[in-house]
């Protein structure tokens, strides 16, 4: 079997890809560098049996030692979510980007060929869209003035007319909007440039809004489910931004952990990408109202707030992760709620 050395192994995904691993029979080493964001407490000594070392990416020594051995390697370490403002912006490029380099080079010279990266579909900045008159479009950033005044939908920018949202494939056009989208496409051009001049294989897993037990809680790096949930246990409402009609694939993390275990015995040459999505999109208040339902308490709210990081509709079409790796998710999204609710985070 593969020796394989997950990257933030100890965090959200990565533990749950980490025991996806162990399950399969694969020899699993764990770094983490237990960063605040994702860890309020120490990091455990072990994740599903694999060992957890703590080491920072960036700290070229450390990763060659834990290189040593190792056939694969599984980059799930990243700071993620919009944070708090833009002060977070070195510490998103540091640890995600340098972090990245850092493994790659190291990667190099130990002779390791063969990565999984957890991307994000967040590098596609907004969704695909089509004009009725004009076709295919990609809509400009939203401007202030239109979120101030409640028009959240984009438009056409050769008429202004209403777009229409449809799957976006792996083939669309990159346009990352936020600090953390940059950073996520930085890693993906880092890991090509990687393929192409060692010969070695990346394959890039766009994850779409993950989902599941362990998230972290009650911070800007959680993720929306996470924040919810942390209301209704508060007795509050959970607060939906714009109108609530944003659109987006939301994909068990018991399902992602799953493509990653697909994605590493992928028989693929050089850098490619696939969505990790359901293929079944769902509104932020149709999942809002999911998890009150499998919750109870109070019913959500539609603020009309907005972060101008946020796109307005981002839903995925899975279909060359289900003909090339196998992969499918599963659970579905009431299902997955149920067990969400449920669940121990962190």
């Amino acid at each position: 079997m593969t020796h394989v050395l997950v990257t933030g192994g100890a965090g959200f995904i990565g533990s749950h890809v980490t025991a996806a691993l162990v399950a399969t029979g694969h020899p699993v080493s764990v770094v983490d560098c237990g960063h605040p964001a994702a860890h309020r407490t120490a990091l455990p000594p072990s994740v599903a049996g694999a060992p957890v070392d703590v080491v920072d990416l960036r700290d070229r020594d450390a990763v060659r030692r834990s290189l040593r051995g190792v056939d694969a390697v599984v980059h799930q370490a990243a700071m993620v979510g919009m944070g708090v403002d833009l002060a977070d912006l070195p510490d998103y490029v540091s640890n995600n980007d340098l972090g990245t380099a850092v493994l790659l080079a190291e990667m190099a010279h130990a002779g390791v060929g063969r990565m999984v990266l957890a991307s994000s579909m967040v590098v596609y900045g907004e969704g695909a869209y089509e004009c009725g008159d004009h076709g295919p479009q990609r809509p400009q950033p939203r401007a202030v003035a239109d979120l101030v005044a409640g028009r959240f939908e984009p438009s056409c920018p050769l008429c202004g007319a209403g777009l229409t949202s449809v799957l976006v494939a792996e083939e669309a056009p990159l346009d990352p909007r936020s600090v953390y989208a940059a950073t996520k496409l930085a890693q993906e051009h880092l890991a090509a440039a990687w393929a192409r001049q060692t010969g070695g294989s990346v394959v890039a897993l766009r994850y779409h809004n993950v989902y599941g037990p362990g998230m972290p809680r009650d911070t800007p790096y959680s993720g929306v489910a996470a924040m919810f949930r942390s209301a209704l246990e508060a007795g509050r409402s959970p607060r939906v931004f714009e109108d609530g009609g944003q659109r987006r694939d939301f994909v068990h993390v018991g399902d992602v952990a799953r493509a990653n275990v697909l994605a590493l015995s992928a028989e693929t040459e050089g850098f490619s990408a696939y969505n990790v999505a359901s293929g079944r999109p769902a509104t932020v208040l149709d999942m809002a109202a999911a998890l009150t339902g499998a919750m109870g308490g109070p019913q959500p709210v539609v603020t009309g707030e907005f972060r101008l990081g946020d796109v307005r509709h981002v839903v995925a079409s899975p279909r060359r992760a289900e003909v090339e790796l196998g992969f499918r998710a599963e659970i579905e999204l009431a299902t997955g709620m149920a067990d969400f609710a449920r669940a121990a985070l962190r």
